[in-house]
């Protein structure tokens, strides 16, 4: 089995029992959350292998740990943007033009959790045949963790690049801007490592996304400095405060290095907005706000890219296995926290998780429940203690 393939594993565990009122956290078997998440989106109206593949996407989020980005979502994004017309579920994506290597798709509001990982495939078919494919789409809605599709790169044995905008939604100020101006745009590369786990950086170009401030927000949690601040420069640490209007994300790279952070979102923009004419965070209509975040993130645009390294040349797998082993063997300077490389913890995490179940918050899991009356499901069940 390839390291990416482990993701996409189904494991045997403890059979389900009943949850208890004072759990604070529950385990489920991640192949039975994969198929309730499948059921709730086909029962919205997606074909079956795209609710397949949505689902898929979702589930990596508490699979791997990135939990913020993960089930939660469910009721807070995806759902609600299906009911209000803003996904749509039953949407055909279009090509607009086809240059071989490159392709614009109109995604016409189909859910990014599908549409992204579909245009991955497009790009590694493409990459297959010229060493490199991209795929621009435009009109796409939220994708969820960008490592996800990725990955899906990786299972091809390819290095995969994938950028999204934030469409119309502004939430982040230039360095010395009064104004919300972009998204965090976030930006996941991944490649395959040889035996080792793959390479995958998942990032927002903000110093947090906005799903981690909100979920610490959830759990009553303070931040650390560096994330928030309020509109004289102060520093904050109530996450609270950002939705209550009294603080804004910082750039990644803090305040002495902002302008890297802020850089890198202008180049998802570019990459992600300009390229498929996507919405634009930086627009005019942003000049009428009021500092806070404004817009809203319809038209999100994606800039996906699948590079085959073993079509340009021979040898580039034992090379990556050489430079992800050296990095795992670099002495630490503290033995108790060995040198490990992006990806690696999420890889081995998701190992752990597919054998004993995947954690979930007691309130997330209320809410599936929810969700599962709603719809005539059953939710999955909560796995006993061993």
């Amino acid at each position: 089995m390839r390291p990416a393939d482990s993701y996409r594993a189904a494991a045997t565990a403890p059979r389900p029992g009943p949850a208890t009122a004072a759990s604070e956290i529950v385990r489920v078997r991640y192949a039975d959350l994969l198929g309730f998440a499948s059921a709730v989106f086909a029962g919205r109206g997606m074909a079956a292998e795209q609710a397949y593949e949505a689902a898929r996407a979702l589930c990596y989020g508490d699979l791997t740990g990135m939990d913020s980005h993960g089930l939660v979502n469910l009721t807070r994004i995806y759902l609600p943007l299906i009911d209000e017309g803003r996904i749509d579920p039953r949407a055909r994506p279009r090509t607009v033009a086809d240059r071989g290597a490159a392709v614009l798709i109109a995604a016409e509001r189909a859910l990014g959790l599908w549409v992204a990982g579909a245009a991955m495939d497009v790009a590694a078919e493409r990459a297959m045949r010229y060493g490199v494919g991209v795929a621009a789409v435009r009109g796409a809605t939220h994708l969820g963790c960008a490592g996800h599709h990725a990955l899906r790169a990786v299972e091809r044995g390819m290095i995969g690049l994938v950028a999204s905008n934030c469409g119309g939604q502004r939430i982040a100020r230039p360095p010395g801007g009064a104004l919300a101006m972009l998204g965090t745009n976030p930006l996941s590369v991944a490649a395959p490592a040889g035996e080792h786990p793959p390479f995958v950086l998942d990032m927002s170009t903000t110093a947090a996304p906005t799903g981690r401030i909100r979920q610490a927000a959830r759990a009553g949690r303070s931040v650390p400095e560096g994330l928030l601040r309020d509109d004289g420069g102060a520093p904050v640490t109530d996450p609270a405060a950002f939705d209550s209007g009294r603080a804004h994300l910082m750039w990644l790279g803090g305040e002495a290095a902002q302008h890297k952070g802020f850089g890198l979102g202008i180049a998802v923009e570019v990459l992600a907005a300009l390229v498929p004419g996507a919405g634009l965070g930086a627009h005019p209509d942003a000049l009428g706000g009021d500092g806070g975040p404004s817009g809203r993130d319809d038209d999100i645009g994606f800039f996906v890219m699948a590079v085959a390294p073993g079509a340009l040349r021979e040898g580039a797998e034992a090379d990556a296995s050489t430079l992800f082993g050296a990095l795992l063997a670099c002495p630490p300077a503290d033995p108790a926290r060995p040198v490990r490389y992006p990806g690696w913890y999420e890889h081995r995490r998701a190992q752990e998780r597919l054998r004993t179940g995947v954690p979930l918050d007691a309130a997330v899991y209320a809410e599936l429940t929810g969700v599962a009356a709603r719809a005539g499901l059953t939710v999955p069940g909560v796995l006993e203690d061993t």
